[in-house]
């Protein structure tokens, strides 16, 4: 192999290296969506958008939307210290607010069905990811990232 050919290998693993480096100092669209995008692959409402939220003291997130059997916004973005309040519709019979096993928090609602039951959560580390544990089988998952 001739020194030209040896330059140009190294000049392109170099270039690949820094690259690399680059993009995982840049990061993507936030920590955490590679895990709420697998945990929201069959959920209702969910269309691989993650709303972004930062900014909002609190933030509320509808139980029950949709057929009754969906969270809406599916997956929001928060900033760390963020109270996220879920507001039931009504819609789609009783339902609760349960932190998914792979879920940075353990948390749970009651199980209800009026229009207006409302459940606070104060996040501080992400993600969260959760489900309605009745509804659990169609599709009722919902997620909140936490902004870096």
């Amino acid at each position: 192999m001739s020194d030209l050919s040896r330059r140009r290998i190294l000049r392109g693993a170099g270039a690949a290296l820094a690259a690399g480096a680059v993009a995982g100092c840049t990061g993507g669209d936030g920590e955490g969506d590679g895990t709420i995008d697998g945990h929201l692959s069959g959920a209702n409402n969910y269309d691989g958008t993650v709303v972004d939220m930062t900014g909002e003291s609190e933030v509320t997130v509808a139980v029950g939307a949709d057929n009754g059997l969906a969270f809406d916004p599916a997956a929001v973005r928060v900033d760390a210290g963020t109270t996220v309040t879920w507001g039931w519709t009504g819609r789609g019979g009783r339902h609760n607010v349960v932190a998914a096993e792979e879920s940075a928090s353990e948390f749970e609602s009651d199980l209800a069905g009026g229009k207006g039951v409302t459940f606070r959560q104060t996040f501080e580390s992400g993600p969260q990811l959760y489900f309605c544990n009745p509804h659990r089988a169609q599709g009722m998952y919902g997620a909140v990232a936490i902004a870096e």
